[in-house]
């Protein structure tokens, strides 16, 4: 059993696509086979989620196979926390942070996935899921801070992000958050397509289509500055 937690990505969003390059490395690490829990989206066609990850695993050459926790009751089944114990590459899908944070907390699930990474496992999680690892988390009803689940801590993340400035405009939510953390933690902001990602010896970096932006109050970092 490995001593050292596995990759992690966390992923700005529109996971399963042509640019999210960085998902053949995830696999290849992962071994091929992926474990996909699309509980941020049990309310917006979950099924969906799972076979848009199928059709891209295959055609990276891997397999993705579904864990349907979608609400309290399955995240605390033994049964389900021992498949993700027994995966070595396992991805939470976008959708609703607030949700995937109700299901997950405190929960055999959750408890079995720190454990499964601290083991070597990968992990990754996109939008919803990259913002639920950290804590503290955004609350995306208004862009301030609460808590999140503490895979990464000191970290704040912002998905779906539109990099047309090189610091986000005035008065929009973006600004807000970078505001509200000002020098106590940085928040990446990541656009979709792409990851940052954190190697097993705790060094950050980033993949795929776009650039990961990390401020730090009015202090603007590279990706591996991060320390965590």
């Amino acid at each position: 059993m490995s001593t050292k937690p596995g990759l992690l990505a966390l992923v700005g969003g529109g996971e399963w696509r042509e640019g999210a390059s960085f998902d053949r490395e995830l696999l290849e690490r992962g071994g091929g086979d992926v474990l996909v829990l699309p509980t941020a989206a049990a309310f917006e066609n979950p099924s969906r989620a799972v076979e848009a990850a199928r059709a891209w695993f295959e055609s990276l050459g891997g397999r993705a196979n579904a864990l349907m926790v979608l609400h309290k009751p399955e995240a605390d089944d033994p049964a389900n926390a021992e498949r993700i114990m027994m995966s070595r590459f396992i991805y939470l899908s976008g959708g609703s942070p607030l949700h995937l944070r109700s299901v997950l907390k405190g929960s055999r699930v959750w408890k079995a996935l720190v454990d499964a990474w601290r083991s070597g496992a990968v992990v990754a999680g996109s939008s919803a899921g990259a913002m639920v690892m950290c804590d503290p988390m955004v609350d995306p009803r208004g862009g301030a801070f609460t808590v999140g689940l503490g895979m990464v801590e000191q970290l704040a993340i912002l998905p779906h992000y539109d990099a047309k400035t090189d610091r986000p405009a005035p008065h929009s939510k973006a600004h807000r958050t970078i505001t509200l953390a000002g020098s106590r933690f940085p928040v990446a902001c990541i656009p979709e397509r792409t990851a940052l990602l954190r190697d097993p010896n705790g060094s950050w970096r980033e993949a795929g289509e776009g650039d990961v932006h990390v401020f730090l109050g009015e202090s603007k970092l590279s990706v591996n500055e991060l320390q965590n």
